[in-house]
Formats: structure tokens, C-alpha cells, sequence
């Protein structure tokens, strides 16, 4: 039989073998009040930006991306520091992953806000380098960018530069940790964008 939970993010089957696959839908859901209020705070808001969105960073974005293996680390304990290479346990990171980072900000601060943009969470350089390292394929945060300010684009360029794409403003990344996620990544066919919207849905069991 076929169900769906009360949540729109969140749709439940059973398989042949009688157990339970979900699907979580880890897009960040925007209305007209979001829009205007990320607008108002980033200018880029409205030119492929918007919400749950990676940067493209004159790269195209592979087919092969659109499934891979996912694993998330809870960070949301490191408060007013960098997230580092000793907060998570990249031993567990396998080549060719959608590695995220669940800190709760975007549900703490709400998206669209000056401090959402302006002093979000971030993750080291060294963390990032040793991501790269490892051949991943994408980075997922619940927040506005794996570095804040200036920063931004210089690591985001850094990453693309070395196949690895990031994905900025997810949602529900709770709702997958100590879980065996494929994630599905669906970005906007879009030509000529700085930053491509995208919709990301994780299916566990």
C-alpha cells in the first residue's frame, strides 16, 4: 500500500519486502514573504538564488549527480566557531557522496533574514579542502554558503573547480541523520544563471 504522512515534505511506501521507504523532501518551501524578505537582504535573491539553490560557477552540472549516496553530520552544537575537520568523522565519507551538514540555523533564524546571509554557520577551509579531498560530489547546508562575506564565491569557485558542487538553504536535514539516505538532485535546466535552483528530495528506509 501506498501513504503519505500529514507532512507535504514527507511521503511513505511499503516495499515488497513489507518495509517502510521514505521519501523526504529536504527543498526549502518559499512564499511571497520569503521572496520579499531575501530580496531586501541579497540581491542575488531573485537570479537563480532563491532558496534551496547551488551556484554554478561557470560549470556544467553532471547527470550522474542527480543520485548519490548521502550521509549528514549533526553540527548543530558548534556555535560562534568554524565547523572543523574534528567536529565530523570523514572516515565515514565514501568517494562520489552528497555530503551535508545539519547545524539548524535555517529553523532557528528563519530564511530571508539580514543575519541569515550575514552570520550564518561555516565551515573551515581546511574542512572544505579535505571534502575535496576525498572526491565528493556535493556539499548540502542548512544555512547561506560554506563561507561567509567575500569568501563565498572564492571557495565556491575552489570546489567547482574540483567537481564539487554546493547546495546552500536545505531543509529537514535532521530528519536524515544515522540514516542511509540516496539523494536525488533535480536542478533548473537554466543557461546563463549565476546560481541554479534546485529540488532535492533523500529517500531512506
Amino acid at each position: 500500500p501506498l501513504y503519505s504522512s500529514a507532512a507535504s515534505d514527507v511521503y511513505k511506501r511499503q516495499d515488497l519486502k513489507g518495509e517502510t521507504v521514505m521519501k523526504i523532501d529536504v527543498t526549502l518551501e518559499i512564499t511571497p514573504k520569503m521572496v520579499q524578505d531575501a530580496q531586501g537582504h541579497d540581491k542575488k535573491s531573485l537570479s537563480g538564488h532563491l532558496g534551496t539553490h547551488f551556484d554554478v560557477m561557470n560549470k556544467e552540472f553532471p547527470l550522474e549527480y542527480t543520485q548519490r549516496r548521502g550521509i549528514v553530520f549533526d553540527v548543530s552544537g558548534i556555535k560562534d566557531r568554524d565547523i572543523g575537520v574534528f567536529d565530523v568523522d570523514l572516515e565515514k565519507v565514501p568517494a562520489d557522496s552528497f555530503v551535508m551538514f545539519y547545524s539548524g540555523f535555517i529553523e532557528e533564524e528563519g530564511y530571508g533574514s539580514a543575519r541569515y546571509f550575514k552570520e550564518h554557520p561555516q565551515l573551515s577551509d581546511e574542512l572544505i579542502e579535505k571534502l575535496v579531498d576525498l572526491h565528493i560530489s556535493l556539499i548540502g547546508v542548512d544555512f547561506a554558503g560554506i563561507r561567509r562575506g567575500r569568501e563565498h564565491p572564492v571557495k565556491d569557485q575552489y570546489c567547482a573547480d574540483h567537481g564539487v558542487f554546493i547546495i546552500e538553504n536545505m531543509c529537514n536535514l535532521k530528519e536524515l541523520l544515522n540514516k542511509d539516505v540516496i539523494m536525488n538532485t533535480y536542478p533548473m535546466r537554466y543557461q546563463g544563471m549565476t546560481g541554479l535552483p534546485c529540488r532535492v528530495v533523500a529517500e531512506t528506509m
